[in-house]
């Protein structure tokens, strides 16, 4: 972060400004967490459903805070008082990005129903070829995370690749008031959240608010193999580069092939350009998250040979995205445990089965948030496991029994082929019995199913360091 006086953050966020230490300075970084304060860090003191940030605020002053953003005074640290520390965070962080905007930082937005994290990962490596990047791994797409990436930006950062999440109307537009991105990314439009939207086209119109905050000089970069967002081209004043496998894409892929462990070589075209892209990331889903990237890197100025020569050095960084692990005995283990949906879960099992191996087997939680429609996208799911080839279909969890019931519909046999289970400690004493060398096993659930922690297991089981 730029470095502040209290002072100038208690106007920047409408604060009032209490306590020792009133002329101090801001020279670390902003922070939710009381245990990773350091010198000269601003602590935020966000109230939560089970901790109160502001039961920590000591803890912050004894680790070096110099201050604290807070709805009441302390005695033991400075304090900016608000009313509302989520928002304060957020009006701090738009003052930051003015001043950082002026000073030619680019800011690059990315949403879309699957593959914002993976899309920004690659982004944000290919950029950091071209000059200092802000793109943190994890998900940092929302009023907390986004603010705190904004602020993780300084006079050095050239580029700042934010992600935008969306559980309603309104919020990009929020996020896109907090930072107004040059360059807005949108991926797709899928099932994520379709409880909360309501309809894909509900998805649509908040996925949309990112190309409709570009400025008439920015740039949108739009997934033309999507009727929904292709359409988007129509709600933006900005320049729009379609990217995608069609032949009227301005940013293409051409001869996609997949290696023995599901990674894609392709030809990237760009501007009258053909050059080798040969990925590290696992899956040919990734191809589209790579056509994105290389769309907004060429949108702030990187030559086409430069993109495709980064493509290919980047590397998975945030965790449980398709993240494979191998055991001693020969098990692979692909942990895309983060999230799930029905769009997100279909291109998993296109890269497990991708991959070569002994048997490929399916580790299915169930899918979250997708409303009324969710016992039907279940049991599809386990038809399309059944049809993609899965060997074996394992469903996870009292919510996940239609992804087994929908693969025995289609014909794998209960018990056998398609088994529920109904939890993670049943799944892994099931699979530790089954598993043999040279088995992959894709582990895939939404998050609030903490399949993660199964996929570790299962890597601990097979005797891994």
């Amino acid at each position: 972060m730029i470095e502040l006086s209290l002072a100038e953050i208690s106007a920047l966020v409408g604060g009032e400004l209490t306590g020792a230490g009133g002329h101090g300075r801001v020279t670390g970084s902003v922070t939710l967490d009381s245990r990773t304060v350091g010198a000269g860090d601003l602590f935020v003191a966000v109230p939560g459903e089970r901790v109160d940030g502001h039961d920590f605020v000591d803890a912050a002053a004894a680790s070096g805070a110099v201050a604290a953003l807070t709805t009441r005074p302390h005695d033991s640290l400075a304090c900016v008082v608000v009313p509302d520390p989520v928002a304060a965070l957020g009006r701090l962080a738009a003052g930051v990005h003015e001043r950082l905007s002026a000073r030619g930082m680019a800011t690059l937005g990315i949403t879309g129903s699957s593959g914002k994290t993976s899309t920004k990962d690659l982004l944000g490596q290919v950029l950091a070829t071209a000059g200092p990047t802000v793109s943190p791994p994890g998900s940092y797409n929302n009023d907390i995370g986004l603010p705190l990436t904004v602020l993780g930006a300084d006079e050095r950062t050239r580029f700042l690749v934010l992600e935008m999440g969306s559980r309603g109307p309104g919020h990009i537009a929020r996020l896109c008031r907090v930072a107004p991105p040059q360059v807005g990314v949108v991926l797709n439009v899928g099932s994520a959240h379709l409880g909360e939207f309501g309809s894909p086209e509900g998805i649509a119109a908040a996925k949309g608010e990112l190309v409709e905050a570009l400025p008439e000089h920015g740039t949108a970069v739009l997934t033309h193999d999507d009727p929904r967002v292709r359409g988007m081209a129509a709600r933006t004043r900005a320049r729009v580069l379609a990217v995608g496998r069609g032949h009227d894409a301005d940013v293409r892929a051409t001869d996609v092939v997949l290696d023995p462990s599901g990674r894609a070589r392709f030809t990237l075209l760009a501007a009258d350009e053909a050059h080798a892209v040969d990925l590290r990331v696992v899956g040919e889903h990734q191809v589209a998250n790579a056509l994105s990237a290389a769309g907004a890197a060429l949108a702030v100025g990187m030559t086409p040979a430069a993109v495709a020569e980064a493509l290919s050095a980047a590397e998975s960084r945030s965790r449980w995205r398709m993240e494979v692990g191998r055991r001693p005995d020969g098990v692979t283990v692909v942990n895309d445990a983060y999230n799930a949906n029905p769009e997100s879960m279909r291109a998993a099992l296109a890269a497990l089965t991708g991959m070569a191996g002994e048997r490929r087997i399916a580790v299915l939680g169930a899918m979250a948030e997708l409303g009324e429609g969710a016992a039907a996208e279940h049991e599809r799911l386990g038809r399309d496991a059944a049809a993609a080839g899965v060997d074996l279909i394992v469903a996870v969890g009292a919510d996940a029994v239609g992804i087994a019931e929908g693969a025995t519909a289609a014909g794998r046999r209960a018990g056998k082929e398609s088994v529920h289970v109904p939890d993670r400690a049943a799944a892994r004493e099931l699979l530790a019995h089954l598993l043999r060398p040279g088995d992959v096993v894709l582990v895939k659930a939404s998050r609030s199913y903490g399949l993660e922690l199964l996929a570790a297991d299962l890597l601990t089981d097979g005797g891994a360091s």
